[in-house]
C-alpha cells in the first residue's frame, strides 16, 4: 500500500514542503533488509530507522515483515536533521494498515521521535509552519515543546503531542485534542520592550550616552575607546533599550532566524525585545557569519534587528573580523556550498569596545601607560582601515570620577526617555526613504543619496573640508561623518544640518585624528 504524508524542510529562514511516500508491500528473506530509504537523506535520518523501529514496538504497534520502501520528495533536495522521524513513522504505520489515512494528507508531521515514542524538539517550527499556512494544510503536529512558537502563525491549527502515541491516537480518532491558543498581538503588546536594565543605572556618562543615542537614532555602529572599568560593556548592554521597539514584522523575522538556529526555549514564543548577542573573541569566522556542512545561521544573524556587541576588539582574529565587512555593507550574508546556497538577514548594529593600548590606560587623566614606542599603533593596526571605517562613532569612554559615583542627588536619565527622542527621529527618517525599498534608517544611506540628503551650507562645507584634509579621512569616513550629522540634525527636528551637527560628527572620529596612537 502506497501512503503519503507531508513534512518540511528549512533552508535558509524559509521552509519547503516535503512528501515522505511510503510503500509496504512484497516480502522480505529472511535475514534480509527490509527497510530502504531514498531521497538525499542525510546520517541523522537513515539513523531514524532504529529509533522509528524501536518506538513502534514499544508504544504496542507493530512493523511487519514486509518491504518498506520511504522516498523523500523532491529527491534532488538534501535532508538533513533527526525531524522526519515522526513523519516517516506515521507513513509506515499508515501503509501499513495501522492509522487511518482519510485525512493525514492535511496535516504536516514533524518530530524526532526517542526509543520509547517521546517526542523531542526540533528546529524551524515557525517557518515549517509559516511556510504549511501559505500551502494550505489544515493543521500541524509537532511536540509539545515547539507548540506555542508554532502557534504564532494564524490560520492554522498547531497540535503540541508529548509522544508518537498521542499523535496516533488523535489521528484515528480515538482521543480529541485542543489547538494551541495564541493570541499573537495580544503578547507582543503585553510584552513588548520589557528591558531588566535601564539607561539610570549608568552614572556619569552623559557624553557617551549621547553618542549612543545618536547611535540608535540613525542605525550607525559604534566603538567604545577606553581603560578597564571605564563602563563601555555596562553602556553597551544599555543599547537596545533605546533602539525602537520592536514592530510585529520584525519580532516575526527575528523569531524565525532564532527558531531555525534552534536556540528558543522550549514553550517560548515570539521574540519581543532587540537581541542582544555578545560572541567571545575566540569565536571564528563561522560561527560569526553563519555556516558549518549543514549551514546555520552565525551571530550576525542572530543579533539581525538588534545588536551585536564585540567586546576587545583588538583581540578577535583579524580573519573573524575581515568576513564582517560585506554583510554590514549588504545587510545580509550569503553561504555558498557546492550544491546549496542559503541566504540569512544580518541587519544589525554593531557596537565594539576596545581598551587604547595592551595596558590599558593610554590617554588616561590619571594612570600612566607603560606600553612602549610605537606599541598603542601596532595594538590598533590589528584592527583594518576598511573595517574601522564602517564604524560611524568612534567614542572615548573616561572612567566616572568618585563623586558621581558616590552622589545621592544625582539622577541619570532613563531609557524610556532616551528612546522617545529616538523614535521622533526614526520617524522623521521613515517619512525620508518612504519609497525606497531596504532603506529605513540615515546609517543604510547608499552615497548617490548622502549627497542630496546630507547637504551643507557653504560654513559646513568648509568645516568639513579642513576635517578631511587634516585627518586625512577616506571617501567612506566622508559619508559617515554626513550621515552622523544628519541623525544629530534629526535628534533636534532640524531640516538642516548645522555647523553645530557637524562639529559634533567630525568629533566622533577619534581613532582617525593625527597623533591619536602616537
Amino acid at each position: 500500500m502506497l501512503t503519503k504524508v507531508f513534512a518540511s524542510s528549512v533552508h535558509g529562514v524559509e521552509a519547503q514542503t516535503i512528501t515522505v511516500e511510503v510503500n509496504a508491500g512484497g516480502t522480505v528473506a529472511m535475514g534480509k533488509q527490509g527497510y530502504f530509504l531514498v531521497g538525499l537523506p542525510d546520517n541523522a535520518v537513515k539513523e531514524g530507522w532504529q529509533r522509528i523501529e524501536a518506538a513502534i514496538k514499544n508504544i504496542g504497534l507493530s512493523v511487519p515483515r514486509v518491504k518498506l520502501v520511504v522516498n523523500l520528495a523532491p529527491a534532488d533536495i538534501r535532508k538533513e536533521g533527526s525531524a522526519y522521524d515522526l513523519p516517516i513513522a506515521m507513513g509506515i504505520l499508515a501503509s501499513t494498515g495501522q492509522l487511518k489515512t482519510e485525512d493525514i494528507g492535511k496535516y504536516i508531521f514533524m518530530g524526532e521521535v526517542a526509543l520509547d515514542g517521546e517526542l523531542r524538539p526540533i528546529k524551524g517550527a515557525l517557518p515549517i509552519a509559516i511556510q504549511a499556512r501559505n500551502e494550505g494544510f489544515k493543521s500541524f503536529i509537532l511536540p509539545k515543546d515547539n507548540a506555542r512558537e508554532a502557534a504564532i502563525v494564524n490560520d492554522l491549527d498547531v497540535y503540541g503531542v508529548s509522544n508518537m502515541k498521542e499523535a496516533i491516537d488523535f489521528i484515528n480518532g480515538d482521543i480529541e485534542l485542543m489547538p494551541v491558543s495564541y493570541d499573537t498581538r495580544e503578547v507582543f503588546k503585553d510584552t513588548n520592550n520589557q528591558y531588566a536594565i535601564d539607561f539610570n543605572d549608568v552614572k556619569g556618562q552623559e557624553n557617551i550616552k549621547r553618542a549612543l543615542e545618536i547611535a540608535a537614532a540613525g542605525g550607525h555602529n559604534v566603538i567604545l575607546i577606553g581603560p578597564p572599568g571605564a563602563g563601555k560593556t555596562m553602556l553597551a548592554r544599555r543599547l537596545p533599550t533605546i533602539l525602537p521597539p520592536l514592530n510585529l514584522y520584525e519580532a516575526l523575522e527575528t523569531t524565525k532566524i532564532h527558531s531555525v538556529a534552534g536556540i528558543l526555549a522550549a514553550n517560548s514564543s515570539l521574540i519581543t525585545e532587540r537581541p542582544f548577542r555578545s560572541p567571545h573573541h575566540t569565536i571564528s569566522d563561522v560561527a560569526l557569519v553563519g555556516g558549518g556542512s549543514n549551514p546555520n545561521p552565525g551571530e550576525i544573524s542572530l543579533a539581525h534587528n538588534g545588536v551585536l556587541f564585540l567586546d576587545e576588539l583588538p583581540e578577535f582574529k583579524r580573519q573573524v573580523l575581515e568576513v564582517m565587512r560585506q554583510p554590514m555593507e549588504e545587510r545580509k550574508v550569503t553561504i555558498s556550498r557546492a550544491k546549496v546556497s542559503v541566504d540569512y538577514p544580518a541587519s544589525f548594529m554593531l557596537i565594539a569596545s576596545m581598551n587604547p593600548c595592551p595596558c590599558g590606560y593610554y590617554n588616561h587623566p590619571e594612570k600612566e601607560c607603560v606600553c612602549g614606542p610605537g606599541v598603542v599603533k601596532k595594538y590598533l593596526n590589528k584592527i583594518s582601515g576598511p573595517l574601522l571605517d564602517r564604524i560611524d562613532l568612534h567614542v572615548e569612554v573616561t572612567p566616572v570620577s568618585y563623586d558621581e559615583l558616590s552622589s545621592i542627588e544625582y539622577t541619570a536619565e532613563p531609557s524610556s526617555l532616551i528612546v522617545e527622542r529616538v523614535v521622533r527621529a526614526r520617524e522623521i527618517q521613515n517619512e525620508r526613504f518612504k519609497g525606497h525599498e531596504g532603506i529605513f534608517s540615515n546609517a543604510q544611506m547608499p552615497s548617490r543619496m548622502v549627497r542630496d540628503v546630507c547637504a551643507l551650507t557653504p560654513a559646513g562645507t568648509t568645516l568639513l573640508k579642513t576635517a578631511m584634509n587634516r585627518l586625512q579621512l577616506s571617501a567612506r569616513a566622508y559619508d559617515r561623518i554626513l550621515k552622523v550629522a544628519r541623525t544629530a540634525a534629526d535628534l533636534a527636528g532640524s531640516t538642516d544640518i548645522k555647523i553645530e551637527h557637524l562639529a559634533e560628527a567630525i568629533q566622533y572620529r577619534s581613532l582617525d585624528r593625527e597623533g591619536w596612537a602616537g
